[in-house]
């Protein structure tokens, strides 16, 4: 009986997106593997998986394995965004994010985030690098572990918790000055122990990376403030991610310590050559940008200058040989799930694909430090694949259309399997 029932699961996409089984002897097999390390496809892959794991990749058939054929597909690794805010949905305009910490329960918020987390994985990301909670507290530090026990269903996640900013440069905006104890987006630290503080209850709170403003409008944290945040995080073996735009404020960031520049739409040559020096990743976060430039009328020159100056730091950064990490930054119901419109992006303004698949996968396992588990389909690494019915190559936006999800073994979409 247990026989039938596993053959169906395996092959039926209905009951496998309710279903999340694991057997122990799976093979999967494909038309093509890509390989984003090498850049090169394999052909007629065999890919056999134990449990969680990969257990190897040839082309061998193993006897006594329950096969999984997609036929004419693509085989990718899962998909990495190092840039999400899982339990953000600003709805938009002026005061949309003052509201939402006004209006949303820390219980309703975590539900959110875990609505958000599904569809993530199901296109296709089966590893986000979640940097900072978004005025929910420590509530993406309890979707991680929800999602780590199987009690909801989401990429695996690296998180960030409450970030830290410079008081009064963060949400919220606009606030009557006597309101008082109104939420706040992140914590709010003054003068290096008050940033020392909030490094250590944040680590103490179980925080996976450690994510600090180096600037909003202008220059925020001073380079000192940064330092103590970091000190605290390096001490723990913890990595610290800097949103930072202006020059100055990547130069603080970096003298500073950070592990990655989230964002950089202001980086010139002379911050690009540091960053490189530093051996310090470059999250750009501009597909956002992109898309919503083609369709937005209201911002549309805003976003499309900051598109045309991450297009001119890109080529730079190519050339210098900084690396670089895709992340989307998904912040509303909308862009939730469309993480790999940052991939696409990327491509567009001048980066080949091969190149911007590394950076969603080797690369951003590596910013990670997850670089032994994921970013790749190795032995011994988790059994996370993802397929594509096309060439992702020659068709980059096949990642948008991702048909087959796997996640450590255990099948979570399938669109592909003959019946």
């Amino acid at each position: 009986m247990f026989s039938t029932y596993a053959w169906a699961f395996a092959f039926k996409p209905a009951l496998s997106r309710r279903f999340r089984i694991r057997f122990r002897r799976n093979r999967i097999r494909a038309s093509r593997l890509f390989d984003p390390r090498s850049g090169a496809f394999v052909q007629n892959p065999v890919i056999v998986i134990d449990g969680e794991k990969i257990a190897s990749v040839g082309t061998a058939t193993p006897p006594n394995a329950i096969v999984i054929d997609l036929g004419n597909a693509t085989l990718l690794p899962g998909l990495i965004d190092c840039h999400t805010h899982l339990m953000s949905r600003d709805t938009g305009g002026v005061s949309g994010y003052q509201l939402a910490l006004l209006t949303k329960s820390i219980a309703y918020r975590a539900l959110e985030g875990a609505a958000d987390a599904r569809v993530t994985l199901l296109a296709g990301f089966t590893s986000v690098r979640d940097v900072e909670s978004e005025g929910s507290g420590y509530a993406d530090l309890d979707l991680r572990d929800a999602i780590n026990r199987g009690l909801v269903e989401g990429p695996r996640m690296e998180a960030a918790s409450r970030g830290i900013g410079m008081v009064g440069a963060y949400h919220p905006f606009g606030i009557a000055w006597d309101i008082k104890d109104f939420p706040t987006g992140v914590q709010f630290v003054s003068g290096v122990e008050e940033a020392r503080k909030a490094a250590r209850e944040q680590i103490g709170h179980g925080a996976d990376l450690l994510k600090v403003y180096a600037d909003w409008d202008a220059p925020t944290l001073s380079m000192e403030e940064i330092k103590a945040i970091v000190d605290e995080a390096h001490r723990h073996g913890l990595k610290v991610a800097a949103h930072a735009n202006f020059p100055e404020s990547i130069r603080n960031a970096l003298n500073a310590g950070v592990d990655s520049i989230e964002h950089g739409h202001r980086a010139d040559r002379g911050v690009l050559e540091m960053i490189k020096e530093k051996n310090v990743y470059w999250v750009p976060t501009i597909g956002d940008f992109y898309f919503r430039a083609q369709t937005e009328v209201q911002y549309r020159a805003q976003m499309q200058k900051a598109v045309d100056r991450t297009k001119e730091s890109l080529a730079i950064a190519r050339q210098l040989g900084v690396k670089i990490a895709s992340g989307f930054d998904p912040s509303d119901v909308e862009s939730h799930g469309l993480n790999a419109r940052e991939i696409v992006a990327l491509t567009v303004l001048g980066m080949p694909p091969a190149e911007a698949i590394r950076a969603a996968t080797v690369n951003a396992a590596d910013l990670m430090g997850w670089q032994d588990k994921v970013g790749s389909i190795e032995a011994g690494k988790y059994a996370d694949i993802i397929a594509v019915a096309g060439d992702p190559i020659g068709d980059i936006t096949e990642l948008e259309r991702v048909k087959f999800v796997m996640k450590g073994g255990a099948m979570i979409k399938n669109d592909l399997a003959k019946h």
